[in-house]
């Protein structure tokens, strides 16, 4: 039986792009939507937020030159891409799905609003929410921080390409150590950096607990619904 009965998923734009690391990966989406709908199938409520690194790093040289601004909303753009791709995905999975964005981008997409959306997952359908905060300056892991507050998830699961936290990065450092659980204050001041620390801290001061955990790993977001011990808790 799952833990959790609602969850919120942030997935980054590079898990979507696989091997070749930018634009999306057919093979690696639909992997990803298999796992997702087996969770759905066994109860659980899912709400997914999704980067958009993938298409925007691409452009990185050129956003270097931008206007914050304008390089941040290309970035949200980015998002709805992936979001629609991974609706797609899902959908030839039979699960119903519904993408919801922070800005108005009605031929594509229902604008987000809390109460729809709430009303989407009660009804057993997969909500994916793009369009970040739809503010600049505002990182994506936030959005995912926001948005699971609003929608009453219980727990905020972060994949990401490593086994959970690290006091260092373990794709550079080989004698990498993996917490299995760090307080949310710990996590801050040795400034750990796996997450965006506004998010954090808005996760901390609403009480809502964080696993951070290997997105590359076969059947590990039924294992965060369960329960099991995977990656790293932060609370």
């Amino acid at each position: 039986m799952a833990k959790y009965q609602r969850i919120l998923l942030k997935i980054s734009g590079e898990a979507m792009a696989g091997q070749a690391g930018f634009g999306v990966e057919a093979g690696r989406i639909e992997t990803l939507a298999s796992e997702i709908a087996e969770v759905v199938r066994a109860g659980v409520q899912i709400g997914i937020v999704v980067g958009g690194g993938n298409f925007f790093r691409g452009v990185a040289e050129a956003a270097r030159r931008m206007d914050r601004v304008t390089a941040d909303q290309m970035g949200m753009l980015a998002t709805v891409m992936n979001a629609l791709a991974f609706q797609d995905s899902l959908e030839r999975q039979g699960i119903a799905t519904r993408v919801m964005t922070a800005f108005p981008i009605q031929t594509v997409a229902e604008p987000y609003i809390r109460s729809r959306a709430i009303r989407h997952l009660e009804k057993g359908r997969i909500v994916i929410i793009a369009g970040g905060t739809s503010n600049p300056f505002f990182s994506t892991d936030t959005a995912a921080a926001l948005r699971a507050l609003e929608i009453h998830a219980e727990v905020l699961a972060k994949g990401t390409r490593v086994d959970g936290v690290f006091d260092k990065d373990p794709l550079k450092h080989s004698e990498a150590v993996r917490y299995d659980e760090i307080d949310f204050q710990e996590f801050i001041e040795r400034r750990l950096g796996v997450m965006d620390a506004s998010a954090i801290v808005m996760c901390r001061d609403n009480k809502l607990p964080v696993v951070v955990f290997n997105l590359n790993r076969h059947g590990n977001i039924m294992r965060v619904s369960m329960g099991e011990p995977v990656g790293t808790l932060i609370r």
